[in-house]
């Protein structure tokens, strides 16, 4: 789902204008990212959780040459889906594989 999409769904659902959708969206999204350059975890109830963790100088090969590179520290964010989010996501596994066995 894109930007886009996303905003004319939070505008239909909401029953708000595209402008206040995109509005609302814009500043979900800065809380969001300002939390996460203060280190901090956002934890949406039924949703999941926005982390920021520390990732550690390494070394790596370029898959073109083989040569050896060196990886430098980073941080990077991660995303814990929410229970409710990983139920729902494998009871559509179990579903989709269910429908597939007996159509063979």
């Amino acid at each position: 789902m894109t930007k886009g999409e996303f905003v004319a769904k939070l505008m239909e659902s909401a029953g708000i204008t595209k402008k206040q959708a995109e509005q609302v969206f814009s500043a979900f999204v800065q809380t969001i990212k300002g939390a996460l350059l203060k280190n901090e975890r956002i934890a949406l109830t039924g949703l999941g959780s926005f982390y920021s963790i520390e990732r550690k100088a390494r070394k790596g090969r370029n898959p073109r040459t083989g040569a050896e590179i060196k990886i430098p520290a980073r941080k990077a964010v991660k995303f814990s889906a929410a229970g409710p989010v990983k139920s729902a996501l494998n009871q559509a596994k179990k579903v989709q594989a269910k429908t597939t066995k007996k159509k063979k």
